[in-house]
């Protein structure tokens, strides 16, 4: 009896064992390969629980997720003689699971030195303005060549590619910000002389229309005075041009002596300038007074004996008939 139940307990035990060397569980983002007795058998198994011989086979699973690596920082020359230092990260997934467990050892540490290599390998073909402003097409010629060798034979896709990073020297740096200040300064100095150039456009076009009227420009002069004087200066000193006095005087024309002129003579008159005012005043037909000028009063003349007697001051028809007989001395 005890011989039987020692053999009842060695073939549970053994049924145990062999259950559990024969039920495998496959996760869904895994494929398994079965080996039996050391060959691969066609085809792989999927997600699930499957199910192998206890003996002779065996189940090897490979993860079939994209797998983000970093490329260590690899220094190199560029193909404009500069030293940088550029790291990336690679993405890659299993696309065959055969090929990647059976072609190559271990596909992780192959795709990292074969990326490192690539990386090199494209420092050295690109400039350094490539590798700073088109990392599009670094990273798609990068991800080229990392892909070549191992999606084929290695069945490892490599997805997508990035850098990092690109360090540069530290003079290198320098004469790019000097590069990139001048530039900015150039493009400075152009916006300002633009501006200066449509500013004296506009200006010639103002002046042009205040010397239609010089009345635009006298109160542009007094609009700038109120401007100035809204600062809240102590002093305010403001030459009086003469084009203002001539302002005055247009408007306020002066009238001949003995002679009231209607508002609306002056208002016409203001109209003209002063030849245009005195062509008007000649053509307008009215005949022009010439006032009468007064005696010329007699001055006290100091005679020797210290009287003052009173010269007699020779009037204007006398001296007149004076002149005349002057002329004809013997009429």
């Amino acid at each position: 009896m005890v011989a039987l139940v020692v053999i009842l307990v060695i073939l549970v035990v053994a049924g145990l064992i062999a259950a559990g060397r024969s039920f495998k569980v496959v996760q869904q983002y895994e494929q398994g390969i079965i080996f039996r007795f050391g060959r691969v058998l066609p085809g792989t198994r999927g997600a699930g629980l499957t199910l192998i011989r206890p003996v002779g086979d065996r189940m090897q699973k490979v993860n079939m997720q994209i797998i983000a690596m970093a490329v260590p920082a690899q220094e190199g020359i560029t193909k404009d003689n500069v030293t940088v230092r550029v790291d990336a990260v690679v993405y890659f997934r299993v696309v065959d699971p055969v090929k990647a467990t059976i072609n190559v050892q271990n596909y992780m540490f192959a795709i990292s030195q074969q990326a490192q290599t690539s990386l090199r390998s494209i420092i050295g073909q690109s400039e350094m303005d490539q590798l700073l402003s088109e990392r599009d097409s670094v990273n798609r010629e990068l991800r080229r060549i990392i892909d070549e060798p191992t999606e084929g034979p290695w069945g490892v896709r490599v997805e997508r590619v990035e850098l990092k990073d690109v360090s540069l020297p530290e003079n290198m740096k320098r004469s790019m910000s000097r590069q990139a200040e001048a530039e900015r300064e150039r493009r400075a100095r152009i916006i300002t002389a633009d501006g200066e150039y449509q500013a004296s456009k506009r200006l010639a076009a103002a002046a042009n229309v205040m010397a239609r009227d010089p009345a635009a420009l006298q109160l542009r002069l007094l609009q700038t005075v109120v401007e100035v004087a809204a600062e809240k200066n102590s002093t305010l000193v403001m030459p009086v041009p003469v084009e203002l006095l001539r302002f005055f005087d247009k408007m306020t024309p002066a009238a001949p002596a003995g002679e009231k002129k209607s508002a609306e003579d002056s208002a016409s008159l203001a109209d003209f300038g002063d030849e245009d005012a005195a062509e008007a005043e000649i053509t307008s037909g009215a005949p022009l007074e010439i006032p009468e000028v007064a005696p010329i009063p007699q001055l006290p003349v100091q005679v020797s004996n210290g009287k003052l007697a009173t010269a007699a001051v020779p009037q204007p028809d006398a001296v007149a008939r004076h002149s005349d007989d002057d002329a004809h001395p013997g009429a």
